[in-house]
C-alpha cells in the first residue's frame, strides 16, 4: 500500500496503441496479476502492486459514480467498458478504455475480475472529461462521501437518460465517433 497519498503532477503518460494493459483481481478488487505494461505505465513494481487494492491507481478526478456502475455491473456478472483516468505512483496520469469482466471458475462462480485496457482516442477522452468534470463538480458540492456519490450517480443517470442512452451506449458512441 502507498505510504503517502500520491499527488497528481498534471503530467500525462502515454502508452502505445498496440499495447494492452492487463490486470486481474480477486473478488474484493485486490490485484493478483499485473502485466509489464501496467507496471510500467503505473510506475509500480510487481511487489508494490500485487496484493494491493486495484484502487491503488485511482485518480482523484475520476467520478465515484463510474466506479459504482462498474461494481454494480460486476456484481450482476456483467462486463463493462469505461473510459478511466488512472494515477501512477509518480503522480502522472493516463487514460484508458477499460474492459472489465468477471472471471468464473468451472462451477460458474465468480472468482475475480479481469481488466484489459487500450489506449483511447483523444476525442473520446475529451468527451469523457466533459461528463466526468460535471460529475466531480457535483460530488464536491456535498460534505460527505455518501451524499457525493448519490448526487453524482443521480446526475449520471439523468444525463444518460436525457441522451436516451445507457453508459455502454455512451462509451460506444465516443469510441465509434473517435475512430
Amino acid at each position: 500500500m502507498r505510504s503517502t497519498q500520491v499527488v497528481p503532477s498534471g503530467v500525462e503518460r502515454m502508452f502505445d496503441e498496440d499495447e494492452i494493459i492487463v490486470t486481474k483481481t480477486d473478488t474484493k478488487g485486490v490485484l493478483t496479476y499485473a502485466n509489464k505494461v501496467f507496471l510500467r505505465v503505473s510506475a509500480l513494481t510487481e511487489a508494490e502492486a500485487i496484493g494491493q487494492p486495484h484502487s491503488l491507481i485511482r485518480h482523484p478526478e475520476m467520478p465515484r459514480a463510474v466506479f459504482k456502475l462498474l461494481w454494480e455491473s460486476l456484481k450482476n456478472r456483467q462486463e463493462l467498458f469505461a473510459y478511466v483516468v488512472n494515477l501512477a505512483s509518480d503522480g502522472a496520469h493516463y487514460w484508458v478504455l477499460a474492459h472489465v469482466t468477471p472471471s468464473f471458475d468451472e462451477r460458474g462462480q465468480v472468482v475475480g475480475y479481469h481488466s484489459s485496457r487500450r489506449k483511447p482516442e483523444r476525442a473520446a477522452i475529451a468527451a469523457a472529461q466533459e461528463l466526468y468534470g460535471r460529475l466531480r463538480t457535483e460530488e464536491r458540492r456535498h460534505d460527505n462521501s455518501k451524499a457525493a456519490l448519490d448526487a453524482s450517480w443521480q446526475m449520471l443517470q439523468s444525463t444518460l437518460s436525457g441522451r436516451g442512452q445507457t453508459y455502454d451506449e455512451f462509451v460506444w458512441e465516443l469510441t465509434n465517433a473517435a475512430a
